[in-house]
């Protein structure tokens, strides 16, 4: 971790991976895609351990 990780990386990206798996999960459940909709609530579930781990490193260095 360096000096200026703040989460905010993570927390972004995290946001971006949450929002491209459910358009994935949308588009598989819409078009019958089971594996597109697996992949989509995959890609969901990253993004909220990413969230997750940027509020996590945002506390702690506001606790510093």
């Amino acid at each position: 971790m360096t000096d200026k990780d703040n989460g905010m990386k993570d927390k972004l990206k995290g946001t971006k991976d949450k929002a491209v798996g459910s358009a994935k999960d949308a588009y598989g459940d819409a078009t019958n895609d089971l594996s597109k909709q697996a992949e989509g609530k995959a890609q969901k579930a990253k993004g909220e351990v990413e969230k997750k781990v940027g509020e996590v490193k945002e506390d702690h260095n506001n606790r510093n």
